[in-house]
């Protein structure tokens, strides 16, 4: 019995690109714990869902487990349908969303419903006994449109982007020759979260795309990271965020040999990068990209200020942030970053343009201000950011007053504003600012503003 997919267009002449770069079906795929899971029975967990998806033009990918989400992708892109990526579970924004896409279902993994009308349970799906696999060789039109991410809110208001299957699978082999040589078949460890852009990237695609191996666990405690990572085969690859690694070193935990980690979401210092290759003995590399572009570049932070274009991606200095172009681009973006080109494809990053500050003539970065108030003795986290008119009296008197939240267990915020009164100009003081127990990070360690005012 063959699977017949929905809303799939009639065979044409446009270019089509495989689902598989390695279609072995003896190739491991996936592992939970000690389980292999083979190409052969994914592609059989991806012909039976995709035999039992309802008629839409959107699948809504709400599935916990990383497996269970790249199955629903695939059979959601087979399908031609495209998969909507939340940054979040908020229901505020699941809402909004459910607003702007209304011809949609939700595919989800968990018991607690979503605020969706429609919802397919992916679990019950892969328990029934119809298993028809799709081909090996199945193939993906390269201008279908597979997913539609969203930015994280952390400047301001949640963005789309539109992303087609030739424009992934493009950024993802780039992705691949970021890693080096690994000296075998990868297994990919991930703590970031498959619907944010990153952790879409790299525990994802790069399992379709390339020989590499993806762990079905999503650990976030530093122990939970090492027992999980122990009990994987080596080479192995730590995809993470730089709060999760200067967890990981300050809890003195021990990590088995690995190949590499890859890390990205937020900046990562030169200290912390040094600090994490001299414990764990390996190397770190940092990737530079966004929601709107996938990554563009790469560095190795311990070793090398200036990023690293990747192939075939061109940058351009405009005064309100960067234009991106590359051939595989639906078209050139504007990123809110301010570059400085260097020869060589290479360039430093100089901040974004929503945090250049000019208070009273002066001018500093909310970038900068975040990495004195962090690097004072005692601050274990923190964050500077700008309020707006209606969020602070002082807005409505005409000056955008600066706000911070600290975690600083020893300090009282009196200490932290002497400190910081140290190396800043008293125009840039953060006030209010506020000692909290954590900040409000999301699963990709990003820091919504809403979440940011609310702690507030």
């Amino acid at each position: 019995m063959s699977v017949v997919f929905k809303n799939t267009p009639s065979p044409g002449t446009q270019k089509r690109i495989p689902l598989l770069a390695e279609p072995d079906l003896d190739r491991v795929f996936a592992r939970r714990g000690e389980r292999e899971i083979r190409v052969a029975e994914f592609l059989a967990d991806v012909g039976t869902l995709a035999a039992t998806l309802p008629e839409a033009n959107h699948a809504l990918n709400l599935c916990t487990q990383r497996y269970r989400f790249l199955v629903a992708f695939c059979a959601a892109a087979v399908a031609n349908q495209t998969t909507l990526l939340p940054p979040s579970r908020a229901p505020k924004l699941l809402a909004e969303m459910v607003r702007a896409y209304p011809h949609h279902y939700a595919l989800v993994d968990e018991d607690e419903a979503p605020p969706v009308a429609r919802t397919l349970d992916v679990r019950a799906a892969l328990r029934t006994t119809y298993c028809s696999p799709i081909a090996a060789d199945a193939s993906i039109a390269a201008d279908q449109i597979v997913a539609i991410g969203f930015t994280s809110g952390s400047t301001g208001a949640s963005k789309t982007n539109r992303k087609t299957w030739g424009g992934f699978c493009a950024s993802s082999a780039r992705n691949h020759l970021a890693l080096g040589d690994l000296g075998g078949t990868a297994n990919i460890l991930a703590t970031v979260p498959p619907q944010h852009m990153f952790g879409m990237e790299l525990s994802v695609l790069l399992p379709l795309r390339s020989s590499m191996a993806i762990e079905d666990a999503q650990p976030l405690l530093p122990a939970d990271v090492a027992a999980t990572l122990a009990a994987m085969p080596a080479p192995r690859v730590l995809v993470t965020t730089p709060f999760h690694l200067r967890a990981l070193v300050e809890s003195g935990v021990m990590l088995p040999p690995l190949a590499t980690i890859v890390t990205a979401t937020a900046p990562l210092s030169v200290e912390l990068a040094a600090a994490v290759e001299q414990r764990f003995a390996t190397r770190v590399t940092e990737l530079f990209g966004s929601t709107e572009t996938c990554v563009i570049a790469q560095r190795r932070t311990a070793l090398a200020a200036a990023w690293t274009l990747y192939e075939g991606v061109e940058l351009h200095s405009q005064p309100d942030g960067t234009l991106v172009e590359a051939a595989y681009f639906s078209e050139p973006t504007v990123l809110q970053d301010i570059v400085e080109l260097l020869p060589g494809r290479q360039f430093h990053l100089r901040g974004r343009s929503s945090d250049l500050l000019d208070i009273a003539g002066k001018r500093a970065s909310l970038a900068d201000l975040t990495r004195r108030l962090t690097a004072i003795e005692g601050v274990v986290d923190g964050v500077v950011f700008q309020l707006d008119a209606g969020e602070n009296a002082a807005c409505d008197r005409g000056v955008r007053r600066l706000a911070a939240l600290v975690v600083a267990p020893t300090l009282n915020e009196a200490q932290i504003l002497d400190a910081l009164r140290a190396s800043i100009d008293p125009v840039f003081l953060p006030r209010p600012l506020r000692r909290v127990a954590a900040l409000p990070r999301n699963a990709a360690g990003k820091l919504p503003r809403e979440a940011l005012l609310a702690a507030l």
